[in-house]
């Protein structure tokens, strides 16, 4: 009675079910992959959030990649700002989602070396070419501390780098770029100010990244893997249906045979 399982139909069923199976189990240890991902990357904020500030010399120099490890390090710097050569960030978010930019200034440590700070978001202009109203950084000598970040690339954030942009505003935070427009040697990566805080709140500073949530990729890693094993179950489950239904009608088809035949007529004395 499961001779149907050769037509057509099911042998394309059971093709796709073979083909779903693995798919799913794949899916599955993809979100694994990312909760693991979120989990260890949590935890790598949470304890560089909490380490002691360093001078930012420490972990970073002219033409050095900033590592992994070393991401939201909190570090401190002393010298002055160079507002003159200050850029603007395009497409930068607010804390409350508004579209606005964010405000990079080169900073010209003590002692020698510059380093880019971000000291946080303001509204873009209205006329998207002219340079926004940017709130004076602090005069003179002054001791910041921030969140040590990487440069940024297009491949790591997905932002194209646009070349042909109003003179004094950029896309992406580059350390190299700064430095070729600066005509000097400027440390690798940048820092995202925390302190000492802007007057009137503005520029507005970045929040911390988020270290407590690990999001729903453990939950849809295991849905995907009851799927994969819903996909057998539930094959059986049809070719079960189909036997019973196919044993219904044959006997419905007899039923009507046998009730459609004409009775024997009585023997003749």
């Amino acid at each position: 009675m499961y001779r149907f399982l050769m037509t057509r139909q099911w042998l394309i069923l059971a093709l796709l079910s073979l083909v779903l199976i693995p798919t799913m189990i794949e899916l599955g240890f993809w979100q694994l992959h990312r909760h693991e991902h979120k989990v260890a990357q949590n935890a790598l904020i949470s304890r560089n959030l909490d380490a002691a500030p360093v001078p930012v010399s420490q972990l970073t120099s002219p033409g050095h990649t900033v590592p992994r490890a070393d991401y939201w390090r909190t570090v401190t710097a002393t010298g002055t700002f160079d507002e003159k050569h200050a850029v603007v960030v395009r497409r930068r978010t607010a804390n409350d989602g508004s579209i606005g930019v964010h405000v990079l200034v080169p900073f010209d440590l003590k002692g020698g070396g510059t380093v880019m700070i971000n000291r946080g978001w303001v509204p873009s202009a209205e006329d998207q070419h002219a340079f926004p109203d940017v709130p004076a950084a602090p005069r003179g000598e002054v001791t910041v501390t921030g969140r040590l970040k990487a440069d940024e690339t297009t491949g790591a954030s997905g932002i194209k780098d646009i070349s042909d942009l109003p003179d004094r505003q950029v896309m992406l935070i580059s350390s190299a770029q700064q430095a070729r427009l600066l005509d000097r040697p400027v440390l690798g990566g940048y820092i995202e100010l925390t302190g000492p805080a802007p007057e009137n709140g503005s520029p507005e500073v970045i929040e911390a990244p988020d270290d407590s949530s690990i999001g729903p990729h453990m939950a849809y890693a295991v849905q995907w893997w009851l799927f994969a094993a819903g996909v057998p179950v539930g094959f059986v489950v049809l070719a079960r249906r189909e036997k019973r239904d196919r044993v219904a009608a044959a006997e419905a088809a007899a039923a009507a045979e046998e009730d459609a035949s004409p009775e024997p007529e009585p023997a003749q004395a």
